[in-house]
């Protein structure tokens, strides 16, 4: 019975994970997208930036 409960209890921890990097590939890929439409969308003067860090 022990062994049946950590395998299914390791399978839950992975299937965790596995949407956790799935999410996080999702929130990857926003920033970047946003992060390359800064570039496109700074103004024309040149040194300005689009963010303010």
């Amino acid at each position: 019975m022990v062994p049946l409960l950590l395998v299914l209890l390791l399978a839950l921890i992975l299937f965790g994970a596995g949407f956790a990097v799935k999410a996080l590939w999702w929130i990857a890929v926003i920033v970047l997208v946003l992060w390359l439409l800064g570039f496109v969308a700074r103004p024309k003067g040149g040194t300005g930036r689009w963010y303010r860090w």
